[in-house]
């Protein structure tokens, strides 16, 4: 089979993982299979996709993606379609996990001669709809060398990271840095706004200067300062990967002084504000105790 004709399941029609599948049909025959089927039905009338509503039905592709919400729906599906996926098929596993989880399905689907390769993705809903995510990856560089043709359709950037389970343990550090510099610019900005410095000339001198950051280039502007916040990466889901990234220090030997911190606070906003928040949404605690609006 050459990688111009491979066939493609993908697993988990989510924020990310609906444009990212589109992306992959338009060069792929491509397979879909959700939780729910409504949704990948959806998928197969806009996209052109193939709806399965079984995962028994991905078990002639060549390439499993999965973007599920943790490692442990990972594994459940794995166990159940691993053992009928033929001797060398790839799985890409785009789900933002634990770094143990992601060893343990390497190791249950090596079992039945599937080469796995964590690569969580960086970039957003609008990365994922251009097709210009980052991906951070873990495994066997031959088989990265073989998904490689069906990675470049969803992402720009390819890295290869180490073994498996060093893309999740770099996809926590980083999102533990995203929500670090969204906390500190947050509170940095309500301390300028008291003080009679409107938060958008604030950023303006941020975003010239050393301490700009994707969080104070992008998401503060175009959400904290419009008063928009739309849902593309709910704040639960955040907590979850800077508790990963506590875990990622903790291996290693080193205390998370810092990251601890922010592990509680954002734990703390997304127990109060609600599995409908977005990640941006963390502001609103700020905004509350500075008793503020950025916009």
């Amino acid at each position: 089979m050459t990688t111009s004709h491979l066939s493609v399941g993908f697993i988990g029609l989510g924020a990310m993982g609906r444009p990212m599948a589109a992306n992959l049909s338009g060069v792929f025959t491509t397979k879909v299979q959700n939780r729910t089927t409504d949704a990948a039905l959806s998928h197969e009338q806009e996209h052109g996709t193939l709806a399965v509503a079984d995962l028994t039905a991905l078990s002639d592709v060549d390439v499993v993606c999965s973007c599920l919400p943790t490692d442990a729906e990972v594994a459940e599906v794995a166990q159940q379609l691993g053992p009928r996926l033929s001797e060398g098929t790839i799985w890409i596993d785009h789900t933002s996990g634990a770094p143990g989880g992601a060893r343990r399905v390497g190791e249950q689907l090596a079992r039945c001669g599937v080469r796995y390769l964590d690569a969580p993705v960086s970039g957003g809903v609008a990365g994922a709809e251009a097709g210009t995510l980052t991906t951070m990856v873990g495994g066997d560089e031959a088989a990265l060398d073989f998904a490689r043709l069906v990675l470049e359709t969803t992402c720009d950037r390819i890295v290869h990271v180490g073994p498996i389970g060093a893309g999740m343990a770099v996809k926590a550090v980083s999102n533990a840095l995203l929500a670090t510099s969204l906390w500190a610019a947050a509170e940095g900005l309500a301390a300028l706004t008291k003080a009679g410095v409107p938060a958008s000339v604030a950023l303006e001198v941020f975003n010239g200067a050393t301490s700009r950051s994707f969080a104070t280039e992008t998401l503060l502007p175009e959400r904290a300062i419009t008063r928009e916040f739309p849902f593309t990466f709910a704040l639960s889901l955040l907590a979850k990967d800077v508790d990963l990234a506590g875990g990622v220090l903790a291996d290693a030997g080193f205390e998370a002084s810092v990251l601890e911190v922010v592990r509680e606070l954002t734990r703390a906003a997304s127990d109060e504000l609600g599995p409908g928040a977005d990640h941006v949404e963390l502001v609103r605690i700020v905004e509350r105790a500075a008793g503020i609006e950025l916009g």
